[in-house]
């Protein structure tokens, strides 16, 4: 079966940058990304969940950590330069970046907004992240996605 390829994917490939896709079943009533780790057989971890948030000062930023990990918007605020920042509406979420929500890659949207990982994404060989549609996620290297993505390596998740 030939899979579409996605924006992210078209991306890392003229990036020359390897990647696994991992694909899952979908399901409507649970995107989670612990959900999606389970399915693929991967640890929380290894998952990463991409978040796209507005800050008062910089705009629009995304931010990729564990699935099973949750954003603490203050820690985010603080090493963005920002006061506040808050989760993009779902609802706006296409327009501004070309995704859905369970189906939003750090890489391959409309315009590319600063990026941060968590820290813990540097302790890892590979991680997943959204292939940019739901069902598939792409297993790639650590260090060449967090580069490719010109992504800072910040404390942002809640303890």
């Amino acid at each position: 079966m030939k899979i579409n390829k996605t924006n992210a994917m078209r991306q890392l490939d003229a990036a020359k940058i390897k990647y696994e896709m991992c694909e899952y079943e979908v399901d409507e009533n649970d995107l989670s990304g612990t959900h999606i780790a389970e399915q693929i057989g991967l640890p929380f971890e290894q998952v990463f969940k991409t978040i796209v948030t507005k800050g008062d000062k910089t705009g629009y930023m995304v931010f990729c950590i564990p699935c099973h990990k949750e954003i603490d918007l203050k820690k985010a605020a603080a090493v963005t330069g920002n006061k506040k920042i808050e989760p993009l509406h779902v609802k706006d979420l296409l327009g501004i970046t070309g995704y859905i929500r369970g189906g939003c890659s750090p890489v391959g949207m409309k315009k590319k907004f600063p990026t941060y990982f968590d820290r813990s994404a540097e302790s890892l060989e590979r991680l997943t992240v959204s292939a940019g549609v739901r069902g598939i996620q792409l297993l790639v290297n650590s260090d060449e996605i967090i580069k490719f993505t010109s992504a800072r390596l910040v404390d942002i998740t809640a303890e």
